[in-house]
């Protein structure tokens, strides 16, 4: 399917591809609004004031062009190249999809002095056109659409988008599309979101940076063309910025689709970089310093970088664009900001001096954990288990029926130990609070006993912390990759990794420093859906030989009623109540009962929707930028329902 599944990312991916081509009319200069409306009904309308789909008759088909469009693959302008040199609907399959996949839809145009408008159903035409001479000269194309619920999983009567899924992605256009004004319309709250930014990828930057404390003041920004052998331009539009923290961001675009798997573009930017900081030192640093040659990954420590390219005839993997392949690219992007930077860097010189010296740091903290890396290897050869010590293992070799449980203290680590089920399920207690990889370079991670007790217990390894916004793709680096170094997901031992921790404040710490470190440096973990979070009860009830656990206050309360009518109570004081402040106060068969037994036990799988978002939500509350954490809490200490001091 071009859409990429039949749940919640494919509901949204048609949302997107009617986007696209509102898009490309902004990118040649025939739009600037675009409107997205989520109807009470549930049904999506994409608005663009562009020149409007055609609606002549289509000389082979002998009837009217947005008919064709709508019910036959590639027939879109994509294909000739002479509706848009630049495209990022791309493959001219955008609309055909949508309307195959929708229930119903209906288009409207309105161009050169006629308004159109025509039903479809399931991919067919369901009415014929409707045309109405005007008097109005403006143009516009709206299509209204609701999706096909024998092929999508979605409950119809609840609200079926998310507007924070499109609110994401419609905020990126904007920032690549600065010549239009967004606007999304959610009818069922009255509200109204914009999104305009005339800085385009520098705003970005910007946005980007917002909760990290930067290394230099000035965004670095470089716009150039290139002509390739066809006579044909390729545009290559480039920010960064360096912040003082540990992460690497970069996020690649190609005709405004976010490239989440990188590509050629993004090889090229890393190439570049990794040369020129490397020149730069070699040429214009102290001598002291020339001693020192960059990898990528230390050129790249605390880079927050986008890269945006437009091309006429992009490549991609799949109809779901996720990787660019146009060979051409690399060469293109690596000449250009090598050329750019360099003259950047010259012009700019106690900022270049900021940036390398980082980067040297950045080295000099690799090696350091390099030795720490092979410091462990070196004691897991020295122990013939080659695990940690504290970690109780199964019996069973097969990852996907072995669960492991991460759990919060040597207490009840103990009481999981005594009650959990040999067969399946490992136990690794934690000693009190991991290290906070937000604020720690990655030796120093790897010195920290509990993170290597993951890691060896887990045994993935971990990625370095530029493999972040990006897919980590190597690009020749001076350092060769040990392959029992890099982090490979293939070598899981567990397929549910499963977070423990008390339902205290101290838990919800530990809980947190845990999905930090996770989101850092074992992302894929949770893009495969393997890693969990146990949910423990907060109360037991009991009244006589009855015994109920319970998950929250309301839960209690309901049962405490139906104690009360059940029973025939006069007064809830003969009801047990107790709350359970931490794991350790479980016996082990009430612990197993309650959270490890597959049959009654609640997990949450950890997901997230965005990855954008989510770095600027790590970053501002386990970074080091206080003001923006303080900010945080004021502003939203109004929607904590319980606080625990």
């Amino acid at each position: 399917m071009y859409i990429g599944d039949t749940g919640k990312r494919g509901l949204h991916h048609l949302i997107f591809e009617v986007l696209d081509n509102s898009v490309d009319e902004a990118m040649g200069g025939f739009a600037n609004l675009i409107k997205v409306s989520l109807n009470k009904d549930n049904s999506v309308t994409i608005f663009d004031n562009g020149r409007g789909i055609p609606i002549d008759l289509h000389p082979e088909y002998n009837k009217p062009a947005v008919e064709v469009i709508m019910e036959h693959l590639h027939s879109g302008g994509k294909f000739d190249k002479k509706s848009y040199k630049i495209s990022g609907g791309l493959h001219g399959v955008g609309l055909s999809v949508v309307n195959a996949l929708a229930e119903w839809l209906e288009v409207e145009v309105c161009k050169d002095g006629s308004h159109y408008t025509q039903k479809f159903s399931k991919g067919l035409k369901a009415s014929e056109p409707t045309i109405k001479k005007v008097e109005e000269k403006e143009s516009y194309t709206k299509i209204t659409f609701y999706p096909d619920n024998t092929i999508f999983d979605f409950d119809g009567s609840q609200k079926i988008f998310n507007k924070a899924i499109i609110s994401n992605r419609v905020r990126e256009l904007a920032f690549l599309t600065p010549q239009a004004r967004f606007e999304i319309i959610d009818k069922f709250k009255d509200e109204k979101e914009e999104y305009f930014f005339e800085g385009g990828i520098k705003e970005f930057i910007s946005y980007l940076n917002k909760d990290k404390q930067p290394l230099h003041d000035d965004i670095i920004f470089i716009s150039d063309s290139y002509e390739d052998e066809k006579n044909e331009t390729i545009y290559c539009d480039i920010a960064m910025q360096y912040n003082q923290g540990y992460q690497t961001n970069i996020l690649t675009y190609a005709n405004t689709i976010n490239t989440i798997e990188g590509g050629t573009h993004l090889t090229g930017f890393k190439m570049a970089i990794t040369r020129t900081f490397n020149s730069y030192i070699e040429n214009f640093m102290e001598k002291k310093y020339k001693e020192h040659v960059l990898s990528g990954s230390d050129a790249r420590e605390g880079l927050s970088a986008v890269v945006s390219v437009k091309l006429p005839d992009p490549q991609f993997e799949s109809q779901t664009k996720i990787k660019l392949g146009n060979p051409e690219i690399r060469q293109v992007i690596s000449q250009v900001l090598s050329d750019k930077l360099t003259q950047y860097l010259e012009e700019n010189p106690s900022t270049a001096k900021k940036i390398v010296l980082k980067s040297i740091n950045a080295k000099l903290a690799r090696e350091a954990a390099l030795k720490a890396r092979q410091l462990i290897r070196r004691k897991s050869a020295l122990d013939s288990a080659r695990m940690p010590g504290k970690l109780a293992d199964c019996s069973s070799n097969d990852p996907t029926q072995s669960e492991i449980f991460i759990v919060e203290g040597p207490s009840a680590g103990g009481s999981a130990k005594q009650g959990r089920d040999r067969t399946y399920q490992a136990i690794l207690p934690l000693r009190g609070k991991i290290l906070n990889v937000e604020k720690a370079r990655l030796d120093k991670i790897l010195h920290n006993k509990e993170i290597q007790s993951i890691i060896k217990a887990l045994g993935v390894g971990i990625q370095d912390h530029h493999a972040n916004g990006t897919n980590g793709e190597s690009e020749n680096d001076t350092e060769k990759s040990d392959p029992e170094e890099t982090f490979n997901i293939s070598r899981l031992r567990y397929h549910k990794v499963i977070i423990m921790c008390d339902a205290d404040i101290d838990g919800f710490h530990i809980e947190t420093l845990l999905l930090t470190f996770f989101f850092r440096y074992m992302r894929p973990l949770i893009d495969e859906g393997y890693l969990y979070v146990a949910v423990p009860p907060l109360y037991k009830l009991s009244y006589k030989k009855n015994n109920t656990y319970v998950y929250s206050d309301l839960e209690k309360d309901r049962v405490i009623n139906s104690y009360k009518t059940k029973y025939k109570l006069k007064n809830t004081q003969s009801i047990k109540v107790q709350r359970y402040k931490g794991l350790g106060e479980m016996n082990p068969e009430e612990l197993y009962e309650t959270t490890m037994n597959r049959e009654t036990r609640k997990l949450k799988r950890v997901t997230y929707e965005d990855f954008i978002e989510n770095d600027l939500v790590f970053s501002k509350l386990m970074g080091k930028e206080v003001k923006a954490r303080k900010k945080f809490i004021i502003n939203n200490f109004d929607e904590v329902g319980t606080l625990d001091i």
